[in-house]
């Protein structure tokens, strides 16, 4: 498992770090506030976790605001400005439908969002959910203002009451290095206690599964019957994290997901015919010197997730893996859908002081991981540098494809000899039937 890591902007311009991981149908994971992504994929004990739920599913997760990768020096810690987060992580990660998971008091977030975007939430699923008298949380802010360090200890213990220590040390040490602040952490306390969680939980209408360890009862029992459509299920053991005794967990998502009744998703063989979409930033480096590196990166990050969303829209798979420059490549198995993105793309940058080469061609390629590579590749990267500001040029072969699917027209921009490639080869730019 090796998560592709990405950055989206709030609508009150909080940057929210986000990971993608695994293959099949899409879970989006809130965590619990206090642990960062980094942490988690970086324990031994969690990561296995996170890779067992995403072997049967897409797996999107991401660092709350004001802790981990994400900005930290947010003042709005509110419901509101959470649920916007979460509404951010999912667009930048082309999600339609699919599951919610939440775990802990992550919950509130949970439910606000599930209730405001039922059209979008297949189901809800609530690991330990906490609720009840809210003096607890109150006592807990109260603890974490007088003595940070005691207050991570408590965490650790009340997470795995029952050890080891080695791992509750780990935890310890992870909530420290998550937060800048520990002001933020019983904030998000003292809102999660404040909060009408009863009235939030009362509007989800999607079918919820609870999951809690035995230990937990009373808490998920409670929280079961607030919701309209909840089920519970209880799993052995005490303690409130998840991965101490995952595998019965996650076999319940799974199942409540249908992934084990649904076919696999398809995977790109190691070798196939595939349409190569490859873009890049005008003038980047003259950009960069003009708009300063703050802003040229805020701008082509936002363009970056436009772009794959374009990709994905269009029925194409952005390549995470690494392209030379601000470049983004997809790919995908027809080439008019290929055209519509690349129109898409044109769109996005439009909006932004950025434009774009686009160069599409089709040929066999090679899947290694998270990456393509083959001479149709090279091809189509370098057609894109053919291309004027906003043009979309595409190889003879993708015009033959495309010619009377995509809806286009095609000017002949002829033969080209291109760095590194043997052949000439024709190319010609992509134009509306409008104009």
């Amino acid at each position: 498992m090796e998560p592709q890591f990405r950055f989206c902007t709030s609508d009150d311009g909080t940057r929210i770090a986000f990971a993608v991981c695994g293959e099949g149908p899409p879970i989006l994971v809130i965590p619990t506030g206090g642990y960062a992504m980094e942490f988690n994929f970086s324990l031994p004990e969690s990561c296995s976790y996170i890779e067992a739920l995403s072997a049967h599913a897409t797996v999107v997760t991401f660092d709350r605001r004001g802790s981990g990768a994400s900005d930290r020096d947010t003042e709005d810690l509110s419901p509101e400005a959470e649920v916007a987060d979460v509404r951010c992580v999912v667009n930048a990660a082309g999600l339609d439908r699919f599951t919610v998971m939440t775990e802990v008091w992550s919950t509130l977030v949970g439910a606000l969002f599930a209730a405001q975007h039922a059209g979008r939430v297949e189901r809800f699923v609530l690991w330990s959910p906490v609720a009840g008298p809210a003096d607890a949380l109150m006592a807990m802010a109260a603890v974490i203002r007088a003595n940070w360090s005691d207050a991570r200890r408590v965490f650790a213990a009340r997470a795995l009451p029952e050890g080891p220590i080695v791992l509750q040390r780990a935890l310890g040490q992870g909530l420290k290095e998550s937060y800048d602040r520990p002001e933020t952490c019983a904030r998000q306390l003292e809102i999660y206690a404040a909060a009408d969680l009863d009235g939030a939980l009362a509007l989800v209408t999607s079918p919820a599964l609870v999951v809690a360890r035995e230990r937990r009862r009373r808490a998920a029992m409670y929280v079961t019957g607030k919701l309209q459509r909840g089920e519970l299920r209880l799993v052995p053991g005490s303690a409130e994290m998840v991965f101490p005794v995952y595998e019965p967990v996650v076999e319940l998502i799974h199942d409540y997901m249908g992934v084990r009744t649904r076919a696999a998703a398809p995977r790109l063989p190691s070798s196939s015919t595939t349409v190569i979409l490859f873009t890049d930033i005008v003038d980047s480096t003259l950009l960069t010197e003009r708009m300063g590196d703050a802003a040229f990166r805020t701008a082509s990050r936002a363009l970056d997730e436009r772009i794959r969303g374009a990709i994905r829209a269009h029925g194409g798979t952005p390549v995470d893996g690494k392209v030379l420059g601000d470049g983004v490549m997809g790919i995908f198995t027809s080439a008019a859908q290929a055209i519509g993105a690349a129109g898409s793309c044109v769109d996005a940058a439009s909006a932004t002081p950025l434009r774009l080469h686009i160069g599409l061609h089709a040929g066999d390629v090679l899947r290694e991981e998270d990456n393509v590579f083959g001479g149709a590749v090279n091809i189509a990267s370098r057609i894109c540098g053919l291309c004027e500001p906003g043009e979309i040029l595409v190889s003879q072969t993708v015009r033959d494809l495309a010619r009377t699917s995509a809806g286009v027209a095609f000017d002949d921009r002829g033969v080209h000899t291109l760095k590194g490639i043997a052949d000439s080869i024709r190319v010609f730019a992509v134009r509306t039937q409008s104009t």
